[in-house]
C-alpha cells in the first residue's frame, strides 16, 4: 500500500500528470466564504456557483452531511465539494467538523477518482476552520483513498 504524500504548496495548482481532484470540505450551512474555499474561487468560480446551487436546490438533491459534489474546474481537474461540518462555528455541540461525514464523503471521491483514473490532492481538509484534528482526519484518508491504491497528496502551506 503506498502513502500519503506530503508537499509544500497549493492545493489549488495540484502537482503531477494525468487527472486530479482537489478534495475540501464545506459546511451544511451553504456558506462559502472563509478558509480554502477562498483560494479555489480565486482561481475558478464554478466550484463555489456549483455549491451555493446546490445548496439552494438541497430539497431536490442529496445536498448533506456525507455528500460530494464534483466539479470540472480544467479538462484534468476536478474540484470535490464534500460536505464534513455541521455549521461554521465552535459552540456548544463542539467543533463543526463531522468525522463521519469527512469518512463518507471521503469514500465517493474514492469512488469517483477509481472512474476517472485521478489523484486526489488537498489541504489538510477539516483541519483549518472546522476544527477538525489531523491525526481523526489522516486515518480515513488512508482507509478510503490509499489502501483503494488512490495516489493522495496532501498540501502544506
Amino acid at each position: 500500500m503506498s502513502e500519503i504524500g506530503y508537499v509544500r504548496g497549493d492545493a489549488t495548482a495540484p502537482q503531477g500528470k494525468g487527472v486530479k481532484i482537489i478534495a475540501h470540505v464545506c459546511n451544511d450551512l451553504g456558506g462559502w466564504g472563509k478558509g480554502f474555499v477562498l483560494a479555489l474561487s480565486r482561481r475558478w468560480p464554478e466550484p463555489e456557483t456549483a455549491y451555493r446551487r446546490w445548496h439552494r436546490e438541497r430539497a431536490a438533491n442529496e445536498f448533506g452531511l456525507g455528500a460530494v459534489q464534483c466539479v470540472q474546474v480544467e479538462p484534468y481537474i476536478w474540484v470535490a465539494n464534500m460536505v464534513g461540518q455541521h455549521g461554521m462555528r465552535t459552540g456548544s455541540k463542539g467543533v463543526p467538523v463531522r468525522y463521519e461525514a469527512i469518512d463518507r464523503a471521503l469514500g465517493a471521491v474514492a469512488g469517483r477518482a477509481a472512474d476517472l483514473g485521478a489523484s486526489v490532492h488537498m489541504p489538510r481538509i477539516g483541519c483549518g476552520l472546522a476544527g477538525g484534528k489531523w491525526s481523526r482526519i489522516e486515518p480515513l484518508v488512508g482507509e478510503r483513498l490509499v489502501r483503494r491504491g488512490i495516489s493522495v497528496t496532501v498540501y502544506e502551506r
